[in-house]
């Protein structure tokens, strides 16, 4: 009778041990540093404030620290890609077609739904309902010269568009979302990434 009992603790102490982790606890990356993200209506985790790594190639917008404390950095497309990684196991800078999709479950973008992605705007930006809080950083040109900050938020994606240029995402003031290919990638724009739940 003992060995029997002593039997039945041991396998509901092994059963009580096993635990799932919530998406908010599979978004950390391996050094358990606490990122900011959030499990979006498209079923992936995102980032929901703008990358400030330190790296090559990132620069804060005007120079100024206190930019960078509030938008983060900005970064070309190579050290976004680097940037992403740098977070950690499974963190990487998203896909075009990942960013058009979790803007699709917020309104669409500009050209692809009714209000011209103005709902998207709105529900997407800094205050909007879905917490993703994207911000309006603006952008370092290859020549050094910093443009559109409170006017437009830029954010890299991973999908090439040739070997000069890759895809973006803008959140223009008050009006829209749209993305573009036209992004050279020694642009420096602002970031966000994406967390990979099966790496």
């Amino acid at each position: 009778m003992k060995k029997q009992i002593g039997l039945i603790l041991v396998i509901v102490m092994i059963n009580c041990s096993k635990k799932t982790d919530t998406p908010e606890q599979l978004s950390q990356p391996s050094d358990k540093t606490s990122i900011p993200s959030k499990l979006m209506l498209d079923q992936r985790i995102w980032m929901t404030t703008n990358l400030d790594v330190t790296i090559p190639e990132s620069y804060c917008q005007l120079d100024d620290t206190l930019n960078c404390n509030k938008y983060g950095r900005l970064y070309t497309w190579e050290a976004a890609v680097q940037g992403c990684k740098s977070l950690g196991q499974g963190w990487r800078l998203p896909t075009n077609q990942e960013w058009q999709n979790m803007a699709k479950h917020y309104g669409g973008l500009y050209g692809a739904s009714e209000d011209n992605g103005k709902s998207a705007y709105v529900t997407l930006s800094e205050g909007g309902g879905a917490g993703f809080d994207a911000l309006l950083g603006g952008n370092r040109e290859p020549d050094g010269s910093y443009q559109r900050l409170g006017a437009h938020g830029f954010y890299w994606t991973s999908t090439e568009y040739d070997s000069a240029e890759a895809w973006f995402y803008n959140f223009a003031k008050e009006a829209t979302v749209l993305n573009h290919h036209t992004g050279t990638r020694k642009r420096s724009l602002s970031v966000r990434c994406i967390y990979d739940t099966n790496q």
